[in-house]
């Protein structure tokens, strides 16, 4: 099998590498294949074409160009989506759950349309104008959806729409070529190169893995590193993307003229499904008791079916019952482009000075892989053997779920301890508060039933923690009592539930007044700190910060919009008073989901004093505890996904590959619809939602042990000869009854 020759290579699914071969060897039917005059999907003459060889060798010269189109546009993809959960966020301000959904539903939809895409190819177009004209959609839809990420076009709901129907277009364009790009190349072999054409899907997948890995790792600095329209540049991120799928288009037309373009032949899916429908139905037609019952209900097709397809279907149909609890695992696969992504973002992301995006963190998938797949093939599974242990297809694939829950298991304990500097939201009727003392000397404030019962608050005494305030209803004015200098000062506050302030207490001419400000308690979801700044200066300040200018922030415990700024030493540029003095003053270390308070003080323009307080904190926690479930999830992945096509490979015809790669992609397709019901429907926080994940796929593991116990390896060819024989016995049977009646009429005619 192909799968043991040469290099194995890897990428987020393992499935859509592999979707060349088992497309080559089943979308189409060669001449002398065993479904060669047998009334169906019979293959038309091809015109044979010589082609250019590639440096005195038996490759085509024309799969040059089919590489270099596949390593574009694997990097166009995964480019696009390794950016696309923070796109939502922070550019589209989604929620995470929304945000979540949305991605799924995109890689769901990306999964489906290979249905279309092999239909159209095999049916109407064939192979080569289904590529043209798809990847002409695809290179629309990235157009599309880089204007849409562009903050001067339109409004918010613009951008909204522009992006949503890039993706469908992208969708429809990456689904659609993917059953068809590696069949084409094989396609140009001639059939006597067998081992040319193996070593050419090593280097196809190569070339995938290489887009990918790259991809991933280059997208998400272009889109943090790169600086435009005033924050992170997801239009260069984008773009690139989009302007690799346009060079891939190019060099795949480039290259037309060396092609062989085999016509359409008809699709195996189709008469797959043809055959099913017509079982169904005759079935339904004779399902009186008088008529005489058949072993299988397929074996109802046999008045309009070859009895060879519908064993081949039967094969068929026993992998497919095995392939209902597949989604399951692709459901916690996926979740590393968005719920991991989100989880990395909240942690430290510092490698001795390189700092890493928390969307490259999915690139350890795809390198892992390169290391697995040779340690596993050559290492575990020969070990395992020595070890007696009968290792089957199916046991490797229960194994590998297993690993994958056991990876949500972990994910959910880094969960945990991340959460240890996330402030958690407020319910509805509760706000949080923290108090801020500006004045010059130490406060005692009071509100009844309340955590503030009058302990003292020092001059910019930095708040331990937020307090929690109960309100009677979903808003509440609230009246504090304030203790300065013995003196009693009153201070009445609007609070809405769900919000988190600071109570800011200040000297003013009357002694001590109060001001209540709104703060932002959640983290950024690409990691950096949040930052602003309150002017107790006795003048007005204008602020710059890096590229982020705060404008004037007036006298007056004025408050300043936050700001944010990636992780690093940072140095603020005050021009203080009408007279435009500058100063520059250390902020020190802004660091990763922190967010910051800074108070400026001061009685002339050439005086200033600030006062930080931290009022999240920094994410402590590092990126590298991510490091065991990213292994287990891989292990699990080589396991389960190489596995699972080499499995299905082995149990089906030739010409029944097609319909168990589309139903492959349909696993992967319904395993991203299930995390989209699980973002919008199950109300838990982020840890219990993995912990929840874990479990199902626990469960399904146990349910698909149960299946695989009683499922009966067979030997396609061996039950293909078995048919074979069967109707040549048949045929000599009623060759022989032909040949009885026209004896019989001989003899009646002579007498």
């Amino acid at each position: 099998m192909f799968y043991n020759a040469g290099f194995r290579a890897s990428q987020s699914h393992i499935a859509e590498r592999r979707a060349a071969w088992i497309s080559l060897a089943a979308l189409k039917l060669q001449p002398g294949s065993s479904a060669e005059g047998k009334g169906r999907l019979a293959p038309a003459k091809w015109k044979r074409k010589t082609s250019k060889r590639l440096c005195g060798t038996n490759y085509p010269l024309s799969i040059a160009f089919i590489v270099v189109n596949e390593f574009c546009e694997r990097f166009s993809y995964y480019g696009m989506k390794a950016v696309l959960t923070l796109y939502f966020m922070n550019f589209l301000h989604w929620d995470k759950d929304l945000s979540t959904a949305v991605y799924h539903a995109f890689s769901s939809l990306c999964y489906f349309t290979p249905l279309f895409g092999a239909l159209i190819a095999d049916s109407f177009l064939g192979k080569f104008k289904t590529i043209i004209y798809l990847s002409i959609v695809y290179v629309t839809g990235h157009i599309i959806k880089s204007v849409g990420s562009i903050p001067t076009v339109g409004d918010q709901t613009m951008h909204v729409v522009l992006s949503m129907v890039g993706l469908a277009l992208i969708a429809l364009g990456t689904g659609g070529i993917k059953p068809c790009v590696a069949a084409f190349g094989g396609d140009q072999f001639e059939e006597k190169h067998v081992d040319e054409k193996r070593k050419f899907f090593s280097i196809f997948y190569l070339s995938i893995n290489a887009g990918s890995v790259i991809s991933t790792f280059v997208t998400p600095l272009l889109r943090g590193n790169v600086q435009c329209f005033g924050g992170d540049c997801y239009a260069l991120a984008f773009g690139v993307p989009a302007a690799l799928m346009a060079v891939a288009l190019v060099v795949f037309i480039a290259g037309s003229g060396m092609y062989k373009k085999h016509p359409p032949q008809g699709n195996i899916i189709v008469e797959v499904c043809k055959c099913i429908g017509f079982a169904v139905n005759n079935r339904w037609m004779h399902r009186f008791s008088h008529f005489p019952k058949r072993q299988h209900w397929l074996d109802w097709a046999e008045e309009k079916y070859q009895k060879s397809l519908i064993t081949e279907i039967k094969m068929v149909s026993r992998v497919l019952l095995l392939y209902i609890p597949l989604p399951m695992f692709w459901a916690l696969f996926d979740q590393q482009g968005t719920r991991w992504t989100l989880q990395a973002a909240r942690m430290n992301m510092d490698f001795g000075g390189f700092v890493l995006q928390p969307d490259q963190m999915q690139t350890l998938n795809a390198l892992l892989i390169l290391v697995f797949i040779p340690v596993f093939d050559m290492g575990l599974y020969p070990l395992v053997g020595l070890c007696n242990i009968k290792f089957t297809p199916l046991k490797r694939m229960a194994t590998g779920m297993v690993l994958a829950a056991i990876a949500f298991a972990a994910a959910a304990l880094v969960e945990i301890k991340v959460n240890e500097t996330v402030i958690p939201a407020p319910a509805a009727r509760e706000s949080l508060l923290q108090i801020l003392n500006l004045a010059e000397d130490s406060v005692h404030a009071h509100l009844p039933g309340s955590a503030f019962s009058g302990d003292p608050i020092h001059p910019f005494q930095d708040p331990l923690e937020y307090q929690t305030l109960k309100l009677n209803a979903d808003s509440e004015t609230l009246n504090f009592t304030v203790m300065y200098k013995q003196a009693t000062f009153p201070c009445s506050q609007h609070f809405t539930g769900g919000k988190a302030y600071s109570l800011v207490l200040y000297n003013n001419s009357t002694g001590l007044a109060c001001k209540l400000m709104q703060d932002e308690i959640q983290k950024s979801a690409n990691g950096h700190a949040a930052l602003r700044f309150i002017n107790g200066h006795s003048e007005n300040v204008n602020i710059t910060v890096g590229e982020e200018d705060f404008g004037a922030v007036l006298t007056g415990c004025d408050v300043s919009p936050y700001r944010t700024l990636e992780r690093g030493e940072y140095s603020a540029k005050m021009k203080v008073g009408l007279s435009g003095t500058s100063l520059d003053v250390g902020l020190g270390l802004l660091d990763f989901g922190a967010s910051y308070t800074v108070i400026i003080t001061g009685t002339s323009a050439t005086t200033v004093h600030i006062n930080t307080t931290q009022d999240i904190l920094a994410n402590s926690l590092h990126i590298g505890w991510q490091v065991p479930q990213y292994v287990l999830i891989t292990a699990g992945e080589v396991l389960f996904s190489i596995t699972g096509l080499e499995f299905s490979y082995s149990q089906a015809p030739a010409s029944m590959k097609a319909v168990l790669q589309a139903a492959w992609l349909m696993t992967v397709a319904f395993g991203n619809v299930i995390v989209l019901i699980v973002a919008q429907g199950a109300v838990l926080e982020q840890w219990a939602e993995f912990v929840l994940f874990c479990c199902l796929l626990f469960g399904v593991c146990i349910i698909f042990s149960i299946m695989a116990y009683f499922y009966t390896y067979v030997d396609p060819e061996e039950l293909a000869a078995q048919d074979k024989r069967e109707e040549e016995e048949k045929a000599k049977r009623k060759e022989k009854e032909l040949g009885y009646q026209e004896l019989d009429t001989f003899k009646k005619t002579k007498m």
